[in-house]
């Protein structure tokens, strides 16, 4: 068995609209769903991703209105790393970014970093690995600069070593760098990267991650839950969010880490044109759509009457 990369990414917002502006006109992302989270219906799930709403392009974000701001600190992940096409879409996004008002530095290779309103970190890299780009449109942003999908993350952790075992033994990565490992099976890889822990303690809250889930297949996820028991790592069991199946346990280094399948998606709710427009409920919590939807932020349609325009270039 071989994981698929990375599945999704989530994180928290405490403010859904500026979150919302923020991946979808400026990543130029596609809200591809307005759900709840299931292990607490009041607070919104969003998930922006590629055109599709394919695993290996779904940034998350749960929504606690007003959250303070987070800090990343040690068992947390801090940075998001992202794929685009070539050395000339590094530069799209570095003037892009530039001309909307986001801080951008560049890093090695001509890297583009840049951070999110509520101070969650972000990098822009080329994808090289061959992967299959995994895209959104958007009418200011060419197809052939669009973010392709995430290439891996960073996370805080002062004995990566001990996490690397577990990456190695366990999940099947393969030590790549120095304090990196890249879980990759026959579609997409994906990658971690562990950097010195910080002094100050982190704090879980707006503008930091959550946890980074890891893709498989439906068949190939009741595997891992076995591979888990019998290596003696506690998990959460399997659970079924309806959209796909999880498995969460910690890390050595304490960051979150979820296991997920690669169906059924959200076309169970919506079909793939419609998907992003109203908010859909686990069947558990229709009873409870009034009462859900009272509480939550209202959200318009990030496309709705939007046309097509001439890209940035």
């Amino acid at each position: 068995m071989q994981l698929q990369g990375i599945h999704h990414i989530s994180a928290i917002t405490g403010d859904a609209r500026r979150n919302l502006d923020f991946y979808t006109r400026v990543l130029g992302l596609r809200l591809v769903a307005k759900t709840v989270n299931q292990d607490d219906p009041t607070v919104y799930h969003l998930f922006y991703a590629d055109e599709q709403g394919h695993p290996g392009s779904e940034m998350t974000f749960f929504e606690y209105p007003h959250a303070i701001p987070g800090r990343p600190g040690a068992g947390m992940i801090h940075r998001i790393v992202w794929r685009v096409g070539s050395p000339e879409a590094l530069d799209f996004w570095a003037e892009r970014l530039a001309l909307l008002e986001v801080p951008v530095a560049r890093g090695d290779a001509g890297s583009v970093r840049f951070s999110d309103p509520e101070g969650l970190d972000h990098e822009l890299v080329v994808n090289a690995g061959g992967d299959a780009p995994l895209a959104a449109e958007h009418p200011e942003i060419p197809a052939e600069h669009a973010l392709q999908g995430f290439d891996g993350v960073r996370a805080y952790s002062d004995q990566p070593e001990r996490s690397g075992a577990l990456l190695e033994k366990i999940l099947g990565a393969e030590k790549t760098g120095e304090d990196t490992w890249t879980l990759r099976g026959d579609a997409r890889g994906g990658s971690i990267a562990y950097d010195p822990a910080p002094t100050e303690r982190g704090r879980q809250s707006g503008g930091s991650v959550h946890h980074v889930a890891w893709g498989t297949s439906v068949a190939e996820h009741p595997r891992w839950q076995e591979r888990f028991e019998e290596s003696g790592v506690r998990t959460s069991g399997i659970i079924d969010r309806t959209y796909f199946k999880s498995i969460y346990f910690r890390e050595p280094s304490g960051v979150l880490f979820e296991i997920a399948d690669d169906a059924p998606g959200f076309t169970i709710d919506s079909p793939l044109e419609e998907l992003g427009r109203k908010i859909i409920l686990p069947p558990q919590f229709e009873s409870q759509r009034p009462q859900i939807e009272a509480r939550l932020t209202p959200l318009a349609d990030p496309r709705a009457g939007k046309t097509a325009a001439s890209p940035v270039s």
